[in-house]
């Protein structure tokens, strides 16, 4: 029995999704920064939870039981508590620019702009910013540089993020998905867990490459047997809240909200097949999904089947993505990058 192969779209970025944009901002001084994705119009969107210490803005609002089933953009962003001003940036500027949740009988707007934190404080960054932390601005900043291209590794909410024992950053990925559809995944990598196998330079997520993305993982041996340790080469004394692997899925299929709460909840397993341990009580694993609805989905019988492969391609991308973001990040203080550890 042959099997299908699906290739990455054009750019291999989340962008790669029809009305998909992402901008990024970084303070160097500040070793953070922010990537804000930006629909082209609004978007379809959902949430889903899993680790220990989530740092978040507007996800309730996402829950099925209330009003609001689209956003304006999402924001990934370092700073930790700090962080949470990058959204209220971006609230305005979109909001400035008549762009938001519309209210009858007048010409005010309210942008619904959902967030996830990362924690980078203790990475050696000048974080002495007293009462006026950068983000708001930097919010701004990352949305006014929206586009389709955009840097992975040190970038943005990837800037100072670590990944176990080694940098972290940011990462993206796509495929093309069967009936024309594209999936594609963003996600700033900041685990406790490691993202490679003990004893080797194989990332977990490995088996889900795609055009030679991670450096041609089939070059590199997987230890056998692998140890049961599962904190080998995670974060050493590291604390609940200083972690966190935070990322967005995107597909162009036109989804119903509850459709694309499944899809995030399926892609959350994209986090376990790149990083061990997963949603541990030190992480904030958090994955928003979004449908930008530029392409119909069959009718039943046929929809729910779709709806199934997309969640399993937004799983498999949003490993890559993860591991991407490591495999790109460089050397940065203390925090070692894949590259040089293993002199690849």
């Amino acid at each position: 029995m042959s099997t299908q192969i699906f290739s990455p779209g054009p750019l291999n970025l989340i962008t790669d999704v029809e009305g998909i944009h992402v901008g990024q901002a970084e303070d160097t001084g500040a070793r953070s920064g922010v990537t804000v994705v930006v629909p082209t119009g609004r978007a379809i969107a959902a949430v889903d939870v899993r680790g220990g210490g989530p740092g978040t803005r507007e996800t309730d609002l996402l829950s099925a039981e209330c009003l609001v089933d689209a956003v304006d953009a999402v924001v990934l962003s370092g700073g930790s508590v700090y962080g949470l001003e990058a959204a209220s940036g971006v609230a305005a500027w979109l909001g400035a620019r008549g762009r938001g949740f519309t209210f009858n009988s007048t010409h005010l707007v309210a942008p619904i702009v959902p967030q996830a934190i990362l924690f980078d404080l203790t990475n050696g960054g000048d974080k002495d910013w007293g009462e006026t932390p950068p983000y708001r601005t930097l919010g701004i900043q990352a949305l006014q540089n929206a586009g389709t291209a955009f840097a992975l590794g040190n970038a943005g909410a990837g800037l100072g993020a670590r990944a176990g024992a080694l940098k972290g950053g940011i990462g993206s990925a796509s495929v093309a998905a069967p009936a024309g559809f594209t999936v594609g995944a963003l996600a700033a990598s900041n685990p406790f867990g490691s993202t490679v196998m003990p004893g080797s330079a194989r990332f977990w997520a490995a088996p889900f490459e795609k055009a030679n993305e991670l450096g041609g993982q089939s070059r590199h041996g997987t230890p056998d047997p692998l140890p049961d340790d599962p904190y080998t080469d995670s974060k050493l004394g590291a604390s609940p809240g200083m972690n966190t692997t935070i990322g967005v899925v995107a597909t162009d299929a036109a989804l119903t909200p509850a459709e694309t709460r499944r899809i995030a909840m399926m892609a959350q397993d994209g986090y376990a097949r790149a990083v061990r341990p997963v949603h541990t009580p030190f992480d904030g694993d958090i994955v928003f999904a979004l449908s930008t609805g530029t392409r119909a989905l069959p009718d039943e019988p046929g929809r729910p089947a779709m709806v199934a492969m997309l969640g399993a391609l937004a799983a498999d991308t949003l490993a890559r993505a993860v591991a991407r973001g490591v495999y790109e990040a460089r050397t940065l203080g203390e925090a070692q990058a894949y590259r040089d550890v293993f002199g690849v």
